[in-house]
Protein backbone atom coordinates (compact mmCIF):
# COMPACT_ATOMS: atom_id res chain seq x y z
CA UNK A 1 0.00 0.00 0.00
CA UNK A 2 1.21 3.43 -1.01
CA UNK A 3 0.48 5.05 2.51
CA UNK A 4 2.53 2.38 4.24
CA UNK A 5 5.84 3.25 3.23
CA UNK A 6 9.00 2.87 5.68
CA UNK A 7 10.00 6.38 4.27
CA UNK A 8 8.16 9.04 3.03
CA UNK A 9 11.21 10.43 1.30
CA UNK A 10 12.30 7.89 -1.14
CA UNK A 11 15.48 9.71 -1.75
CA UNK A 12 18.82 8.78 0.22
CA UNK A 13 21.41 11.17 1.42
CA UNK A 14 23.00 10.65 -1.82
CA UNK A 15 19.79 12.08 -3.62
CA UNK A 16 19.65 8.65 -4.91
CA UNK A 17 15.96 7.30 -5.31
CA UNK A 18 15.40 4.82 -2.87
CA UNK A 19 13.80 1.34 -4.53
CA UNK A 20 10.61 0.67 -3.74
CA UNK A 21 10.88 -2.54 -2.56
CA UNK A 22 13.06 -0.57 0.03
CA UNK A 23 9.83 0.59 1.36
CA UNK A 24 7.99 -2.10 1.50
CA UNK A 25 7.55 -3.57 4.60
CA UNK A 26 7.80 -7.16 3.90
CA UNK A 27 11.15 -6.28 2.19
CA UNK A 28 12.74 -4.46 5.62
CA UNK A 29 11.54 -7.17 7.55
CA UNK A 30 12.87 -10.25 5.24
CA UNK A 31 15.74 -8.28 4.96
CA UNK A 32 16.55 -7.96 8.35
CA UNK A 33 15.78 -11.24 8.93
CA UNK A 34 18.32 -12.56 6.47
CA UNK A 35 20.92 -10.13 8.14
CA UNK A 36 20.43 -11.06 11.50
CA UNK A 37 20.45 -14.70 10.71
CA UNK A 38 23.91 -14.45 9.04
CA UNK A 39 24.98 -12.49 12.21
CA UNK A 40 23.49 -15.48 14.48
CA UNK A 41 24.62 -18.48 12.37
CA UNK A 42 28.38 -16.13 12.33
CA UNK A 43 28.24 -16.20 16.20
CA UNK A 44 27.18 -19.70 16.50
CA UNK A 45 29.30 -21.50 13.90
CA UNK A 46 31.71 -22.51 16.69
CA UNK A 47 29.82 -24.57 18.66
CA UNK A 48 28.08 -26.31 15.73
CA UNK A 49 25.19 -25.06 16.28
CA UNK A 50 22.68 -23.65 13.30
CA UNK A 51 20.09 -21.54 13.77
CA UNK A 52 16.53 -23.68 13.69
CA UNK A 53 18.43 -25.81 16.13
CA UNK A 54 19.45 -23.04 18.63
CA UNK A 55 15.32 -21.85 18.50
CA UNK A 56 14.68 -25.55 19.83
CA UNK A 57 17.64 -25.68 22.25
CA UNK A 58 16.35 -22.17 23.72
CA UNK A 59 12.85 -23.60 23.96
CA UNK A 60 14.47 -26.74 26.33
CA UNK A 61 16.58 -24.80 28.25
CA UNK A 62 13.57 -23.42 29.42
CA UNK A 63 11.77 -26.19 29.50
CA UNK A 64 13.28 -29.62 29.38
CA UNK A 65 11.40 -32.10 27.84
CA UNK A 66 8.92 -30.75 25.66
CA UNK A 67 7.54 -33.14 22.83
CA UNK A 68 7.48 -32.25 19.46
CA UNK A 69 4.44 -31.24 19.03
CA UNK A 70 4.74 -28.83 21.63
CA UNK A 71 7.97 -27.47 20.56
CA UNK A 72 6.60 -27.36 16.82
CA UNK A 73 3.39 -24.84 18.58
CA UNK A 74 6.05 -23.41 20.55
CA UNK A 75 7.97 -22.49 17.23
CA UNK A 76 5.22 -21.93 14.74
CA UNK A 77 7.28 -24.37 12.32
CA UNK A 78 5.78 -27.45 10.39
CA UNK A 79 6.16 -30.87 11.41
CA UNK A 80 8.44 -31.87 8.62
CA UNK A 81 10.75 -28.95 9.51
CA UNK A 82 10.83 -29.66 13.35
CA UNK A 83 11.17 -33.83 12.78
CA UNK A 84 14.51 -32.71 10.12
CA UNK A 85 15.59 -30.02 12.74
CA UNK A 86 15.53 -32.98 15.72
CA UNK A 87 17.03 -35.97 13.81
CA UNK A 88 19.71 -33.62 13.09
CA UNK A 89 20.35 -32.31 16.83
CA UNK A 90 19.90 -36.30 18.29
CA UNK A 91 22.63 -37.08 15.62
CA UNK A 92 24.86 -34.03 17.11
CA UNK A 93 24.67 -35.24 20.46
CA UNK A 94 22.55 -32.29 21.11
CA UNK A 95 18.94 -33.99 22.34
CA UNK A 96 17.31 -37.48 23.01
CA UNK A 97 14.61 -38.44 22.81
CA UNK A 98 12.79 -40.70 25.71
CA UNK A 99 9.29 -42.34 25.38
CA UNK A 100 6.78 -40.45 27.70
CA UNK A 101 5.64 -42.53 30.39
CA UNK A 102 1.90 -41.36 30.35
CA UNK A 103 1.61 -41.75 26.36
CA UNK A 104 3.79 -44.29 24.85
CA UNK A 105 2.67 -42.91 21.21
CA UNK A 106 5.05 -39.52 22.49
CA UNK A 107 8.55 -38.79 22.77
CA UNK A 108 10.08 -36.39 25.14
CA UNK A 109 12.78 -34.26 23.83
CA UNK A 110 15.73 -33.78 26.36
CA UNK A 111 19.14 -31.66 26.33
CA UNK A 112 21.95 -34.05 26.40
CA UNK A 113 24.83 -33.23 28.90
CA UNK A 114 27.07 -31.46 26.01
CA UNK A 115 23.75 -29.39 25.20
CA UNK A 116 23.75 -28.39 28.49
CA UNK A 117 27.35 -27.77 28.86
CA UNK A 118 27.19 -24.91 25.87
CA UNK A 119 24.10 -23.27 27.56
CA UNK A 120 25.94 -20.32 28.87
CA UNK A 121 27.96 -19.48 25.75
CA UNK A 122 25.60 -20.07 23.61
CA UNK A 123 23.41 -18.10 25.11
CA UNK A 124 25.89 -15.36 25.45
CA UNK A 125 26.55 -15.47 21.89
CA UNK A 126 23.14 -15.18 20.60
CA UNK A 127 22.75 -11.79 23.05
CA UNK A 128 25.76 -10.50 21.74
CA UNK A 129 24.06 -10.82 18.11
CA UNK A 130 20.95 -9.59 19.76
CA UNK A 131 23.04 -6.52 20.97
CA UNK A 132 24.88 -5.74 18.03
CA UNK A 133 21.83 -5.33 16.10
CA UNK A 134 20.06 -3.31 18.45
CA UNK A 135 23.40 -0.84 18.84
CA UNK A 136 22.33 2.60 18.74
CA UNK A 137 18.53 2.13 20.50
CA UNK A 138 17.97 3.26 23.76
CA UNK A 139 15.79 0.58 25.60
CA UNK A 140 12.78 2.75 25.17
CA UNK A 141 12.99 2.33 21.21
CA UNK A 142 13.42 -1.46 21.59
CA UNK A 143 10.55 -1.55 23.51
CA UNK A 144 8.74 0.43 21.38
CA UNK A 145 9.88 -1.82 18.42
CA UNK A 146 8.75 -4.79 20.21
CA UNK A 147 5.48 -3.54 20.64
CA UNK A 148 5.25 -2.63 17.12
CA UNK A 149 6.25 -6.21 16.20
CA UNK A 150 3.66 -7.99 18.60
CA UNK A 151 0.73 -5.28 17.13
CA UNK A 152 1.59 -6.73 13.67
CA UNK A 153 1.88 -10.20 14.36
CA UNK A 154 -1.19 -9.80 15.94
CA UNK A 155 -2.63 -8.19 12.93
CA UNK A 156 -1.51 -11.31 11.18
CA UNK A 157 -2.49 -13.92 12.79
CA UNK A 158 -6.03 -13.02 14.58
CA UNK A 159 -7.82 -15.46 12.11
CA UNK A 160 -5.69 -18.18 13.13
Amino acid sequence: MEGNSIDPDPRRDTGVPRSRSESSLGYQLNRTTRLLGRELRTRLEPFGIAAAPFAVLFELYHLDGLTQAELRARLQVEQPTMAKTLDRMERDGLITRQPDQHDRRRSLISLTPQAHRLRAEVIAAVQAGNAAALRGLDQSRIDQFFETLALIIGNLTQDD
